[in-house]
């Protein structure tokens, strides 16, 4: 992993710590957590609050998704009894479209777009379009690999700015974005880098996976 790419994992977890509150629960929450973002992953929907109940109990449903959320590692529905998502993927309609095992899912953004290919290791298909001028933007990626991508030279932007609101997914997220060829992505950036940063798709591909996988890694504290 590069140095910069080092840089960037750091500076997100800074913002969205989601290992480190991923960490601070009981092992049980810690699972559901892990099984709310393979459920949408491999069976293209959360799990339903009667699954959500065989995993942690019918007495520790509300507890666990009132956690969960608050500590914004899950988006609820807007009455609160339900799971929507959990980064990097959501049953929500965002800009970032998703074709994987079969099912349609959402990408909480572009960056979370690219991690599910390689956390997975199954093929990929992402819908979306340039910030900057709406132009479509469609890339296939099997793992790590970008399979095609068009436009040809599609990058990756990240407006740096905390988190607000009711969660990262409604703000910080909205400001990690595609944008379709190295000239757009200079005119969105700029000139400042201390706010804004590119990345070419491997590199976001690498950011994202180094960002996400621990998620998904169960330790021996989990067990």
């Amino acid at each position: 992993m590069s140095e910069s790419i080092k840089s960037s994992v750091l500076r997100l977890n800074d913002l969205l710590p989601l290992k480190a509150r991923q960490d601070r629960h009981v092992p049980a929450f810690r699972a559901l957590h892990r099984a709310v973002i393979m459920s949408l992953v491999v069976r293209g929907r959360p799990p339903s609050r009667a699954e959500i109940a065989a995993q942690v109990g019918d007495m520790q449903v509300e507890a666990a998704l009132a956690r969960l959320a608050n500590d914004d590692l899950v988006v609820l529905s807007a009455d609160r009894r339900n799971i929507l998502g959990a980064y990097p993927v959501t049953s929500e309609v965002t800009p970032h479209a998703l074709e994987v095992n079969g099912h349609s899912i959402h990408a909480m953004c572009a960056l979370d777009a690219l991690a599910v290919s390689p956390l997975f290791d199954c093929p990929v298909s992402i819908r979306s379009h340039c910030r900057v001028t709406g132009d479509a933007i469609t890339i296939r990626q099997h793992g790590e690999r970008i399979v095609d991508a068009s436009p040809a030279r599609v990058q990756v932007g990240v407006r740096w700015q905390a988190p607000s609101g009711d969660s990262a997914a409604h703000s910080l997220c909205t400001e990690m974005v595609f944008l379709k060829d190295v000239d757009v992505a200079a005119q969105w950036h700029g000139g400042d880098g201390h706010n804004h940063s590119l990345y070419t798709l491997e590199q976001a591909v690498a950011f994202g996976v180094d960002y996400f996988r621990p998620l998904l890694d169960a330790t021996a504290a989990d067990a």
